[in-house]
C-alpha cells in the first residue's frame, strides 16, 4: 500500500527555514542554500537519496513553498522552479485563495487546494495510484499533517548549521512518536535520518 512521506532538510536546531521568506532569500533570511549544500555540492554521494525524494507520484505543499506571495495571486508566478520545475508528477498547493491548474513542463501540475489538508491528501491519493504521497513542505504544512496525524514515514536531512530562528519543524503537533528505519547515512554535510510515524 502507498505511504505518505516527507523528506526536510533541517538545521541541528530543528530550522527548516529561516525567516522572513521573500523573492530575494526564498529559504528566508540567513539560510541561503546552507540546508541544501549536500544536494548541489555532492549529488552523486546523495543520488540514491535524492530519487527516494522525487519518486513519489503526487506532492503537496503549502503556499508559502510555492512562493512569496501571502495575499490574492500574481499569476505570472509559477513556482520558483523555472519551467520544467523537479517534481515531474501532480503537486497540490495548500492556499485560501482559488486558482485555475498551472500544468507546467515534464509532467507537473500544480493545482490549488482551498479546502484544507485532508481534501488534499484525498486528491493526491487519488492522482498517485499505487505510488507514494510526498508533503513537500514547509514546516508548516508538514506539522499541520503531523499533528494530523497523516504522515507514515519521516525522513530527515539534518545540516551540522545551527539557525537560530525561522520555521521550525514539530512545533505544534502533539505527542509523536518516532520510530527508526535504516541506518543513518550521510557526508560532512549532512546525516540522513529515517523514521517510522507511530499514531
Amino acid at each position: 500500500m502507498s505511504k505518505v512521506t516527507s523528506d526536510m532538510a533541517m538545521s541541528l536546531d530543528g530550522f527548516v527555514a529561516g525567516p522572513d521568506q521573500s523573492l530575494e532569500n526564498p529559504f528566508g533570511e540567513g539560510v541561503g542554500e546552507r540546508l541544501h549544500r549536500w544536494m548541489f555540492e555532492e549529488p552523486e554521494t546523495h543520488a540514491a537519496v535524492i530519487e527516494g525524494i522525487t519518486a513519489a507520484g503526487a506532492f503537496i505543499m503549502g503556499r508559502n513553498m510555492f512562493g512569496p506571495g501571502r495575499d490574492g495571486w500574481d499569476l505570472d508566478w509559477t513556482g520558483w522552479w523555472g519551467d520544467e520545475p523537479p517534481y515531474h508528477a501532480p503537486v497540490f498547493v495548500l492556499t485560501h485563495h482559488p486558482r485555475e491548474p498551472l500544468p507546467m513542463k515534464g509532467g507537473t501540475t500544480f493545482t490549488f487546494v482551498t479546502d484544507g489538508i485532508e481534501a488534499a491528501l484525498a486528491q493526491a491519493r487519488e492522482a498517485a495510484g499505487d505510488r507514494d504521497v510526498a508533503i513537500a513542505g514547509g514546516a508548516r504544512t508538514v506539522n499541520q499533517f503531523l499533528a494530523a496525524g497523516l504522515i507514515d514515514e519521516l525522513r530527515l536531512h539534518v545540516a551540522p548549521v545551527i539557525l537560530g530562528r525561522g520555521e521550525r519543524l514539530f512545533e505544534g503537533v502533539g505527542d509523536v512518536t518516532l520510530e527508526p528505519i535504516g541506518g543513518t547515512s550521510g557526508s560532512s554535510l549532512v546525516t540522513h535520518l529515517g523514521y517510522r510515524v507511530i499514531r
